[in-house]
């Protein structure tokens, strides 16, 4: 395939101009080609960007010049996109979620290992220096034996600010599905993989209202839970303790805390690659700042795309991966499935926890 993964983006949205603005600069990758249904967005991008060409989306599943299928379309396609291209022989890279369901995210990695190519997901946000320099030290006992951790994600909603936001309430969305990946790919690659999951749900609000663009004043229907609170085993033994909320107006919480025997932990932000690390141990009086010691230093997305392609070349697994990705859309599912009947939900997915990472530049 060349010395450098030939890159196709399907799906010219608004996400896309941070992956193109860090694979350039990455090292094992080039973009070539990029298609959109709105073929004058390809077109546009095309010209901006020198060596990369403007296509139909079937024309650069089929193309000769993609080796991989960076898949940016809207969830509901991901799916789908990615079984064409990987029935055209290419590696796929998708935006999170994997998939919609389980089932279809499944589907999307028997499909890959019988053809033989590989699946990476977002979000490749825990491959930063934030929760890279967290894993460092956890892994070399810096708060002992880790016994729970906690996970936040609190906001008054997206409609304040987005100027169609009905998507975010609609089935397949939610501050879950929304936000989740990133918090719990963080907690896996932390802790490692998750067992049994219970949890609690609430829809305050049957309708939310556009607040900003030409749509503001419109109410449109809430489809899904907006609260969502839950408790996770992880194989390990740890406990996690889960919330995600389109309901708060305010709070105090931390991102991510991780509690040890000898201490504890706090893990920045996962919706980002970077951010202090800070170490509390019993033997000291106060929180320290943990210098940057793992992960890619001013990272960006499709740092997961450049760590897929140098797994290839050098024939080991990739971190971003398509078994983590679904791992965590079955955490999710199990979740939702575990407020509505009551019951706590063994999860039937395992995956392996992400390999560690060195210090790097992006």
């Amino acid at each position: 395939m060349g010395d450098a993964l030939r890159v196709g983006i399907v799906g010219i949205g608004n996400i896309s101009g941070q992956y193109l603005a860090t694979l350039p600069h990455l090292d094992g990758v080039r973009v070539t080609a990029v298609a959109d249904l709105d073929h004058a967005r390809a077109v546009a991008v095309a010209d901006a960007h020198e060596g990369v060409r403007a296509a139909a989306p079937a024309e650069l599943l089929a193309a000769a010049d993609v080796d991989l299928v960076l898949n940016l379309t809207v969830p509901q396609a991901h799916a789908e996109v990615a079984l064409a291209a990987i029935a055209a022989g290419k590696h796929v890279y998708n935006e999170k979620p994997l998939a919609l369901t389980t089932a279809d995210g499944r589907r999307v990695l028997d499909a890959a290992d019988a053809a033989g190519v590989r699946v990476g997901c977002a979000p490749d946000t825990v491959l930063g220096t934030g929760t890279q320099t967290a894993r460092q030290r956890l892994d070399a006992g810096g708060i002992g034996v880790p016994v729970a951790a906690t996970a936040f994600m609190v906001s008054p909603g997206p409609e304040r600010w987005h100027p169609s936001p009905e998507f975010f309430y609609r089935t397949g969305g939610g501050p879950l599905l929304d936000m989740g990946p990133y918090y719990l790919t963080a907690l896996v690659t932390l802790l490692g993989p998750v067992r049994r999951v219970s949890g609690m749900t609430a829809t305050p609000r049957a309708t939310r209202t556009v607040g900003s663009g030409p749509l503001a004043g419109t109410d449109f229907p809430v489809e899904v839970p907006t609260h969502v609170t839950g408790a996770l085993e992880h194989a390990n033994g740890a406990v996690s303790t889960l919330l995600m909320s389109f309901d708060v107006w305010a709070a105090e919480l931390p991102r991510i805390e991780v509690y040890g025997t000898e201490g504890s932990l706090s893990v920045p932000d996962p919706n980002g690659f970077g951010g202090p690390v800070r170490l509390f141990h019993r033997d000291s009086p106060e929180w320290t700042e943990v210098p940057a010691s793992a992960g890619y230093r001013d990272a960006g997305r499709g740092c997961g795309v450049a760590d897929l392609a140098a797994a290839i070349a050098g024939g080991h697994a990739h971190r971003a991966s398509g078994e983590l990705a679904l791992h965590v859309l079955d955490v999710m599912e199990s979740l939702l499935r575990a407020a509505e009947s009551g019951r706590a939900e063994k999860i039937e997915s395992t995956c392996p926890r992400p390999d560690p990472m060195a210090l790097t530049g992006a």
